[in-house]
């Protein structure tokens, strides 16, 4: 089960920061061919498409979080769905709540969805950096044509 929601994860993950940088690379090729961007009035812009991207993020992490709690929940690890989200949102981040813990039979899922928590920040902190260096060559004019 855990393996099965590893993939499915990373599979929902990668679809959609792919799926981002496509509408990113047009919108900077698009900048760029069309004008040198004055830095003053681009910076809140920037800020804006960044600050998107990370909502999106975020809220990718937490879809994938609820597919973990219905699986800990489904599987009768975890009395409640609401238990279930808190478990698996906290388990992904690898952070511990106290007084929320899975019977010993569930534990491997539980670190399995750690592992599965690092993978998908990784993939997002990636893209995030990807997102700040396209902005950046934009800013300094260094961006190919």
């Amino acid at each position: 089960m855990g393996l099965s929601l590893i993939v499915l994860t990373i599979a929902i993950h990668t679809t959609a920061v792919v799926l981002m940088a496509f509408g990113l690379d047009k919108r900077v090729s698009v900048r760029a061919d069309t004008q040198q961007p004055n830095r003053l009035r681009a910076i809140p812009k920037m800020i804006g498409h960044i600050g998107a991207v990370a909502l999106t993020l975020a809220a990718l992490h937490g879809v994938e979080g609820v597919l973990w709690a219905s699986a800990y929940w489904g599987l009768g690890a975890l009395d409640s769905l609401s238990d279930a989200s808190v478990y698996a949102l906290a388990t992904m981040t690898t952070f511990e709540i106290p007084g929320l813990t899975l019977p010993p039979r569930f534990q491997m899922l539980s670190a399995l969805e750690a592992m599965n928590g690092v993978l998908l920040f990784g993939i997002s902190t990636a893209f995030l950096f990807a997102v700040l260096q396209a902005h950046w060559q934009l800013l300094s004019h260094r961006h190919e044509r």
